[in-house]
């Protein structure tokens, strides 16, 4: 593809949004559909400005030799509706590629994408979840012209890019971005816009491959450090108190905190204790090596809490457990071992 006074020769794209002009709207003038469109644009800015330039639209068509040539190609394998007219999509096509905003308005318009087409400033839906799901596809695979596909790679996020100088970048269900800087690369993208690109994904987990779990060199906005916790207690206290193995089995090998405690500070053990859950229990002991000697609120152990509920086995493990345990502990003051080993020994147990 070759650069044409300064724009990006982009055919297929250019093809594609002449051919949608030519649909949206069909049966109204010109002045219809250009008002529904700008009509729209402000509700997906949150009312913010939405401009058009007069200049931008004269030069477009004074200039626009190539897309004229991709039109009448279209007109030629049928593309367009019966009923359309050619030059007055081309017409249409050149009003909006005129239409103006700022970095603020812009990045509504990003917000709004990136919330599922509900304008975060209004509140008002203003897309179905499919057309946005089909409008960030499309943004991924084609919004940076010729870089589209380096960009997907590099910042595995949909984007836009225009032009003037400007790229719209949208994180889905965290931000919409919007910057604009005009100096140009050789495929007609802002130079310094890519670079912001780049370094926020370098710096934030938000490419679409980025493990939310394991990419520990990447800071995450979108974890909130107590809501998870605090999910994570109940999620685990709650598979203890239903008898679910196979849960806590899944929660250790996840790294989790298993002598995690609630409100009340009691812990899964204690929990699984009171309810009498002999294979729980078992695994939390035998694989995980808890400590049974932690105090609740009431200052029970979660011994005492077996021997209340008259759970005979629990109480003779739970028995037998806090004197290995207490060995263990002197042990490894004595000689601690590596803790590659106990690792080793405990995943063996879990699997």
């Amino acid at each position: 593809m070759t650069k044409v006074r300064g724009k990006p020769h982009n055919p297929m794209v250019n093809a594609g949004a002449i051919v949608i002009c030519s649909l949206i709207k069909m049966g109204y003038n010109k002045a219809e559909k250009f008002d529904y469109v700008m009509q729209f644009l402000t509700k997906m800015t949150g009312n913010e400005y939405v401009g058009f330039s007069n200049s931008t639209f004269q030069s477009e068509k004074e200039t626009g030799d190539r897309n004229y040539a991709i039109a009448y190609y279209l007109k030629e394998k049928k593309c367009f509706p019966n009923e359309a007219d050619m030059m007055a999509a081309l017409d249409f096509y050149f009003q909006l590629c005129s239409i103006e905003v700022t970095c603020e308005s812009g990045s509504v318009i990003a917000a709004t994408l990136a919330n599922g087409g509900i304008c975060p400033i209004t509140g008002e839906r203003l897309l179905s979840a499919e057309a946005v799901r089909s409008t960030l596809s499309l943004m991924h695979s084609c919004g940076m012209y010729d870089f589209s596909g380096q960009f997907a790679f590099h910042v595995g996020l949909p984007a836009k890019s225009g032009v003037s100088g400007a790229v719209l970048l949208v994180v889905p269900n965290v931000m919409g971005v919007f910057c604009w800087s005009p100096p140009l690369d050789k495929v007609g993208n802002s130079l310094r816009g890519i670079q912001f690109c780049q370094e926020l994904t370098s710096l934030f987990n938000f490419h679409n491959y980025d493990n939310l779990r394991h990419c520990a060199r990447k800071l995450d906005p979108r974890r909130e450090h107590g809501e998870v916790r605090n999910q994570t207690v109940v999620n685990l206290l709650f598979a203890a108190y239903s008898g679910d193995v196979s849960a806590l089995r899944r929660f250790a090998l996840s790294a989790m905190d298993m002598e995690q405690k609630d409100y009340d500070s009691r812990t899964a053990l204690h929990v699984a204790a009171a309810e009498g859950h002999l294979d729980v229990v078992k695994f939390l002991v035998e694989a995980c090596r808890v400590n049974p000697f932690v105090k609740d609120r009431w200052g029970n152990i979660p011994l005492q809490d077996a021997i209340q509920f008259n759970h005979l086995e629990v109480v003779k493990l739970l028995q037998d457990y806090q004197e290995t345990y207490s060995a263990f502990l002197q042990q490894d003051a004595a000689a601690p071992a590596s803790a590659e080993d106990v690792s080793k020994e405990n995943l063996e147990s879990m699997v």
